[in-house]
């Protein structure tokens, strides 16, 4: 529900994802054991919207326990990086990148605010700036983290958002057919629901998180206002999750509406990039 913003909202929320790490790094929704056999992380639009990364650098922001960031390392990148807030999270990633075999100087992790990335990431610029599912609801000024992200994006790069689709935010959890929230609201939405995604039934203690609604368009907006250039808008079908209860989940492994009732975007991913001269 719409609330006040509590003082210590960062704070709240680092102890939500603190609590979580171990609960993700065991679940079969990551599947690490997977990964570590072999098992791509990534979705198939990702890969094929990013493109070839051999001998690119790429920071991956909000990384979370670095499965993501990790992929496209194996995918060729030269260097990875991933920030995330969370200790654990990142202390899991680079476990995880010595359980695949990647050094430091392939594939590094550090624990920092995003907003606070361009000054603990250890370069100035990378060729990619990615952010994957999950990250913008959690910042409440997206204005800022646009100017934060374009900043790290170097000269003839690119920042590739892939994001669940805030309109899903806005719809009733049953059917996913009622707009009972508000598209353009402000305020922090402040919740205490115990487990998590990867384990619903999971015990938990720290509960509350506070989370924004960020319009597609306050995406877009925010991003060409820190100079960099739209290449592409994709919304897309699917889900990664059954975000409503009538979803059905495909032989393709994503979420969708039952086929008798009409589509709406479920997902979106964009794709910005510097010029290479001014």
């Amino acid at each position: 529900m719409d609330q006040p913003l509590p003082p210590d909202w960062r704070a709240i929320n680092r102890s939500n994802w603190d609590e979580r790490v171990p609960l993700h790094v065991a679940s079969e929704f990551y599947d690490l054991d997977g990964v570590r056999a072999g098992k791509e992380a990534l979705r198939d639009f990702e890969i094929a919207e990013v493109g070839d990364v051999d001998g690119l650098t790429l920071l991956h922001l909000q990384c979370h326990i670095g499965q993501d960031t990790l992929a496209w390392a194996r995918r060729g990148a030269a260097q990875v990086v991933g920030l995330d807030f969370s200790e654990p999270a990142v202390e899991a990633a680079r476990a995880l990148a010595t359980d695949l075999g990647f050094g430091s100087d392939r594939a590094s992790f550090v624990a920092a605010d995003v907003y606070d990335a361009a000054e603990a990431v250890p370069d100035s610029s990378y060729d990619i700036v990615y952010t994957g599912t999950g990250a913008l609801s959690w910042l409440p000024d997206i204005e800022r983290w646009a100017e934060v992200a374009s900043s790290l994006v170097a000269p003839g790069g690119f920042l590739y958002v892939a994001e669940f689709h805030p309109l899903t935010d806005i719809l009733d959890d049953e059917t996913g057919s009622r707009v009972v929230h508000d598209y353009f609201a402000k305020e922090p939405w402040i919740d205490d629901a115990p487990g998590t995604y990867a384990d619903l039934d999971a015990e938990t203690v720290h509960n509350r998180t506070v989370e924004w609604q960020h319009p597609v368009g306050a995406v877009v907006s925010a991003l060409c206002a820190a100079g960099l250039r739209l290449e592409f808008l994709h919304e897309h079908e699917v889900s990664l999750f059954p975000r409503f209860a009538n979803f059905r989940q495909g032989d393709d492994g994503y979420f969708r509406f039952p086929p008798d009732r009409p589509r709406i975007p479920l997902m979106y991913s964009l794709k910005a990039s510097r010029p290479l001269h001014r």
